[in-house]
């Protein structure tokens, strides 16, 4: 039987920091920052100076000799950062978890960020890594951000992967290539306040780090879904949506080793939405050796409205799609309540919305199949 702790107060403090490596990174820092990112430390790395003039960061470190950037060559970016490694280590210090964000593909992020992880991981620090891949079309640059991520999984906990290519996918032929670059920097925003919030916010059913910890230590392949959904059918339809992960490598959670599970609502949350978004996922997971954490919390401001963050770790590449659909109705059977899951290399998706039901394939149905932030983005 699980065990609910019942949370008034949360006095733990836990010390997060984020660092942004490189000029992909840093953009993703500041994204962060403009959008109201709390409760963490935000610190950049790189060899640009002129960008890091422009940082909000707390903290900068400027690395390299000329401070022109890496010139694309990622030993460049690996040796500037290792004659930095004492300011590094001190930046570090006391630190319970880091974030790494940086643009696999160019110099000071492809170089510099498996160095920063590895000094990280030797302080004894939960180090997850959230990265960007370039568009195929960038040719060479694809090849080196395949190396530097082989080369990053050895030195964090975990590795969450985001491709640009899959924008191109997801938000259409009319998307700008600046609506684009934008939402990228939105999934890096989601990945790391999804877990900071399932760390800092108190809930009702509370997760602390011991929990997030528990999953993400020394779990390698990791993917997330952030998804909000409202209506009847709100608990189906923002799970479908939370576990699809369109945009990051490896996008099925099926077979996961462990997974967090954050559930954000107003106090209209049905006990019957709450036990479905759980069995759902256990569903997805190995067995009984699974680590699954389940939270929820309180948001008035969400009104009918649920917000579901699922993060899943110890992943196998290649999988094929998992997605949930609803149970036909059939003749009483005993199993009329087990959740029926199809498995495809196109899964059919069924997506419930107000009084409609809509297959795949369907212009409406497809649009809701694509996060909100980036319908917004490619308006």
């Amino acid at each position: 039987m699980t065990d609910f702790e019942l949370v008034e107060e949360d006095d733990q403090i836990v010390n997060i920091k984020v660092i942004g490596v490189g000029g992909a990174g840093g953009n993703a820092v500041r994204h962060m920052i403009d959008k109201g990112l709390t409760g963490v430390e935000f610190i950049c790395i790189n060899t640009d100076q002129q960008a890091l003039s422009r940082t909000k960061a707390n903290k900068t470190i400027g690395i390299g000799l000329k401070g022109r950037g890496a010139g694309g060559n990622p030993e460049t970016g690996r040796s500037a950062v290792e004659n930095k490694a004492e300011d590094i280590k001190e930046v570090l210090k006391d630190a319970d978890m880091v974030f790494i964000a940086a643009g696999m593909g160019g110099g000071t992020g492809t170089g510099a960020a498996p160095y920063i992880a590895q000094l990280a991981k030797e302080q004894g620090i939960l180090t997850v890594a959230i990265v960007t891949k370039p568009f195929e079309y960038e040719g060479n640059r694809v090849a080196i951000a395949e190396k530097g991520i082989q080369e990053l999984r050895k030195h964090v906990d975990a590795v969450i992967v985001v491709l640009n290519e899959k924008f191109l996918e997801v938000m259409g032929d009319d998307a700008s290539l600046t609506a684009c670059l934008a939402a990228a920097d939105d999934v890096l925003y989601n990945a790391c306040t999804g877990i900071v919030r399932i760390i800092t916010e108190p809930g009702v059913i509370n997760t602390d780090f011991e929990d997030v910890y528990s999953v993400l230590h020394e779990s390698g392949q990791a993917i997330f879904g952030v998804a909000e959904a409202s209506g009847p059918n709100r608990a189906k339809e923002v799970l479908d949506k939370a576990i699809s992960c369109p945009l990051v490598e490896g996008n099925s959670i099926e077979g996961a080793s462990g997974i967090l599970v954050y559930v954000e609502s107003s106090n209209d949350l049905k006990a019957s939405e709450y036990s479905f978004i759980n069995k759902s996922v256990y569903q997805f997971t190995k067995g009984s050796s699974a680590k699954v954490f389940i939270g929820n919390s309180i948001n008035e401001s969400l009104k009918d409205t649920i917000r579901l963050t699922v993060v899943a770790t110890g992943l196998e590449q290649d999988k094929a799609t998992l997605k949930l659909v609803e149970e036909e109705q059939t003749l009483r059977t005993g199993t009329d309540d087990a959740i029926v899951f199809h498995t495809a290399e196109t899964p059919r998706v069924i997506s419930f919305g107000r009084g409609e039901m809509r297959e795949s394939g369907s212009a409406s149905t497809a649009d809701l199949s694509v996060p909100a932030f980036l319908r917004r983005n490619a308006d």
